[in-house]
Order: structure tokens, then C-alpha cells, then sequence
């Protein structure tokens, strides 16, 4: 028996962050997902000099998602794996940390990721866009599914 909420797979609103290595990344991929018709809430950073602290907009990216406002997030920063472990201590969120065509589509058709993160020392323009596009597009399969998100998902109600 599916224990879970309808899912809205229209994807509309998106919450886009990054640290200053990675803000000439978001700026053109925010150009890109406009052109696509998204409507983008970038949470920063606003420039690629000042230092920044990543934890900090990928606890934005996350909070518009859980709050609603976003329908999913995306937040890039050299590596992708710090941005993952804090969007992921964020209650309700299931951040998935991809860098090829295949994590992409299981992070969606298998475990409902509502955040992506990524890192951009590791791929180019081109191909962070070319993976956001394809995530963004990639309806969840449920059905199987459903009973690992659940167990997943309890685990925060547990702690």
C-alpha cells in the first residue's frame, strides 16, 4: 500500500544557489532555466570575489523547497558533496548529489530527489545544464519505490 502525498511533477518554480566558486555556473544556468521558461529564486551568492560559506545557501535552496515556494532546488558548489550532506539536514528534503545522465535519472525515477546538488570543478557548463534540464524533466516512477522513500523519510522522525 502507497502511504504517501500526490506528487506535483510540474516543475515551475525553482530555487537555485551556489558558493563563489561556483557563481559564474549558477548565473549561467539561471540565464539557461529562464530561457526554459522556469522562474528562478536565486538564493546567491552574488558574486564569485567575496568569500562565502557554501552551508548557507544550500540551507536556502533547501528552505524554499520544503517551504513550498519552490517546487525543487539546486544549489552547486566545487564538489556538490557538502551542499548535498547540508540540504539533506534539512527536514523533508531528499538531496541528491549527480554527475552523470544515469545518477540524474535515479535520483528522480527512484528516489524522488527534490534538490540537486553538483560540482562544477567536475563538469562543464554545458554539462551542468544538460543535467538540470534532464532532472528537472524526470518524473518520479513511484509504485516500487514508494515503500523505500517512506522508510527513508521516517528516518528524520526518528532522530
Amino acid at each position: 500500500m502507497d502511504t504517501h502525498k500526490d506528487i506535483n511533477e510540474i516543475v515551475k518554480r525553482v530555487a537555485l544557489g551556489a558558493d563563489h566558486g561556483a557563481f559564474e555556473v549558477k548565473e549561467a544556468l539561471k540565464n539557461y532555466l529562464n530561457i526554459l521558461g522556469y522562474t528562478v529564486f536565486d538564493v546567491g551568492t552574488t558574486n564569485s570575489i567575496t568569500k562565502v560559506d557554501y552551508p548557507d545557501f544550500a540551507v536556502a535552496v533547501a528552505q524554499k523547497v520544503v517551504s513550498g515556494v519552490c517546487d525543487r532546488g539546486i544549489m552547486l558548489d566545487a564538489a556538490g558533496i557538502g551542499s548535498s550532506m547540508v540540504c539533506n539536514k534539512v527536514k523533508g528534503i531528499r538531496a541528491a548529489l549527480c554527475w552523470s545522465e544515469k545518477t540524474i535519472k535515479n535520483s528522480r525515477e527512484h528516489n524522488n530527489a527534490n534538490v540537486l546538488t553538483m560540482g562544477t570543478a567536475q563538469h562543464k557548463i554545458s554539462e551542468i545544464c544538460m543535467f538540470t534540464k534532464l532532472w528537472l524533466e524526470t518524473k518520479f516512477e513511484g509504485g516500487r519505490h514508494w515503500s523505500r522513500i517512506n522508510k527513508m523519510m521516517a528516518v528524520e522522525k526518528k532522530s
